[in-house]
């Protein structure tokens, strides 16, 4: 457990470093740090023999893994607490998260305007962080330098491609995604504002 463990905290902010090892020991669960992933920052699985494991992208935003870990725990803390008959983000793995969450949130740990917004967050956290626009502006402003931006970023009627080429037309937004057209096909597709895409020049 001593190598999973430090294999996790070297990408948490230091002063939350303390707290977090005191969580990994109480909880003892397997954690496997993966290459970046586009469709999520973590997840929690258990297997059929009922094995938990949770596994975390690895990424330089220190900020944004201490909060995809707390929330991938939470989903084992509420499993222990409320057993199994609940839902994967109802309102017993809310309470959980809040319950984990609040010892880290401090400035000495949070800077603004994170802090603030991941404290509007776990008023009624969202299956994911990325679900709230808000809190992952404030969390990308600590991203390393990089040539992507949102989909939310993109002017609308203005071009942006992806990483395969395609090139598309930003259109408006919906409720929650945004609608867009791809050039080529004339097709539209509903875009996750948080979706990362490149400018097209």
């Amino acid at each position: 457990m001593d190598f999973n463990i430090q294999n996790v905290v070297k990408f948490i902010p230091e002063e939350a470093k303390e707290k977090t090892v005191q969580l990994l020991e109480q909880f003892k669960i397997e954690i496997k740090i993966t290459c970046k992933r586009k469709t999520k920052h973590g997840d929690f699985r258990i297997n059929s023999k009922g094995e938990t494991l949770i596994t975390l992208n690895a990424t330089e935003n220190s900020y944004q893994f201490l909060i995809t870990l707390v929330h991938e725990m939470a989903h084992w803390f509420a499993l222990k607490t409320f057993g199994r008959h609940i839902k994967p983000h109802g309102k017993e793995w809310k309470q959980s998260f809040r319950y984990l969450m609040l010892p880290f949130l401090i400035p000495k740990i949070f800077p603004e305007p994170v802090l603030s917004q991941l404290a509007r967050h776990l008023e009624n956290p969202k299956a994911s962080a990325s679900s709230d626009l808000v809190l992952l502006q404030a969390l990308r402003a600590f991203d390393p330098p990089k040539e992507t931006i949102t989909v939310l970023e993109v002017q609308e009627d203005s071009l942006f491609r992806l990483e395969d080429g395609r090139v598309f037309l930003r259109g408006k937004k919906r409720i929650k995604r945004i609608l867009c057209q791809e050039l080529s096909t004339q097709k539209e597709y509903l875009f996750s504002p948080a979706a990362e895409v490149y400018l097209k020049n």
